[in-house]
């Protein structure tokens, strides 16, 4: 009877519901009546019969409970405002005068509704200025899924467009993180046989899709994936005769960075200014830098932070503490904290991971005093708070506790005449 009962309590706390559990009680009144050992279950088992799975919910289930959700809780609209922007309009308007009121609305859903009413008029006929002003007002609103049934209906007519509208539905596709949409309508410029090439791919719409691969993130496997689309986009904007600027050279080389493809960035670095019309910034050095930091280059980094300098660039945080850390951890540790005093000066932060690399390695030759006399100075200047001074003091107590005596004899780390 007991193992009854617990089998039983097993099959409703995972395969019925609440209300199933109840007509089980009056199926067996005397297994579950309020003088049987098993009353104290029902609540139980009614608890947990909402419970069917301890498996994490699929992806394809989330997708459908999330559009469930955005439908339930999707926005109405306001008629008295679209009664009120509809009268604004003559009988026979214009496209010009329909998306001057659509630019006069603030309402998403009224410029939504506005489009749409346009369209089932008779004599009226969509053109360049009504697609942008609503792609414009859908894209600001975040209102993706409506943005894209505006561009089908764009893209169904061939003789409708402009670079700069594309270019946006572009920008706007990629901040929805919808890529391959964006990549739809960068294969429509494409293609378009217009004879004056108004709709075709220019110098931005190359750079808006750079921009978009290179914030996939910043795992390497991933970069490497999105870099070969970069590459291939790079060779066919070269091949179509648009000359890449500043900012598509910067894509590729921090693209390579980030792909730990370093050497394929220095060659595009080294062509700036030979093949291709237009000099290295400050940008173009501090990610060089940090990548041949990343992979131990230190005195390829070294060379071309002075050539940065002679050029009145001054690097940002990330390159010096890049810079700092990797000649710590390569050994010079004297020129490390050179360089963190120089990016002190500059007014660059130094992050916490940078302090412990270089105080470790000050206490790994050796040296633990001279380190616990380092921080100590780092907080009389306000270099660091109390809460980052304690956690660098407890990580040198803790590795180094025992080594406070262990002083080495050779050289200072700083010139003599100059403090930490």
């Amino acid at each position: 009877m007991l193992s009854f009962g617990r089998n039983c309590f097993k099959y409703c706390s995972t395969h019925f519901t609440s209300n199933e559990n109840l007509c089980l009680q009056k199926k067996f009144p005397k297994l579950f009546g309020e003088n049987s050992q098993f009353s104290v279950l029902i609540p139980l088992i009614c608890i947990n019969s909402h419970y069917h799975s301890t498996k994490a919910p699929s992806r394809s289930y989330r997708r459908r409970a999330r559009n469930r959700f955005l439908k339930a809780n999707k926005p109405i609209l306001d008629q008295a405002k679209f009664q009120f922007a509809q009268s604004q309009l003559l009988p026979r308007f214009t496209p010009e005068e329909l998306c001057n009121v659509i630019a006069n609305q603030r309402d998403p859903l009224v410029c939504l509704e506005l489009f749409h009413w346009a369209s089932h008029q008779p004599r009226f006929r969509h053109d360049v200025s009504t697609f942008h002003v609503t792609v414009k007002k859908l894209g600001d609103a975040k209102m993706y899924q409506e943005m894209d049934d505006i561009v089908n209906q764009l893209l169904a007519v061939p003789s409708i467009g402009s670079e700069a509208l594309f270019n946006m539905i572009i920008y706007y596709f990629t901040e929805a993180r919808k890529l391959t949409r964006a990549v739809v309508v960068f294969k429509h410029m494409k293609s378009s046989r217009n004879p004056n090439f108004s709709f075709r791919p220019s110098i931005r719409t190359y750079n808006i899709l750079f921009g978009a691969l290179l914030s996939k993130g910043y795992n390497t496997d991933i970069n490497l994936v999105y870099m070969e689309t970069m590459r291939g986009l790079f060779k066919q904007m070269v091949n179509d005769g648009i000359e890449p600027d500043v900012f598509s050279l910067n894509s590729m080389i921090k693209g390579y960075v980030l792909s730990l493809h370093v050497n394929d960035a220095l060659r595009i670095f080294h062509q700036m200014g030979v093949v291709y019309d237009c000099q290295p910034n400050s940008l173009t050095y501090d990610y060089l830098i940090h990548g041949l930091c990343a992979k131990g280059r230190t005195e390829n980094a070294k060379e071309l932070y002075h050539e940065m300098k002679t050029k009145g660039f001054v690097p940002n945080s990330k390159t010096y503490n890049s810079l700092v850390s990797s000649l710590a951890l390569v050994g010079e540790v004297e020129e490390a904290v050179n360089f963190l005093w120089e990016m002190t000066e500059k007014q660059r932060s130094v992050d916490f991971i940078t302090y412990r690399t270089v105080l470790d390695e000050i206490c790994r030759r050796g040296r633990v005093e001279e380190a616990m006399k380092f921080l100590q100075e780092l907080q009389e200047k306000d270099l660091v708070d109390g809460h980052t001074y304690r956690k660098l003091l407890h990580v040198l107590e803790d590795d180094y506790g025992n080594s406070e005596n262990r002083i080495d004899s050779g050289p200072a780390l700083i010139p003599p005449g100059k403090s930490w």
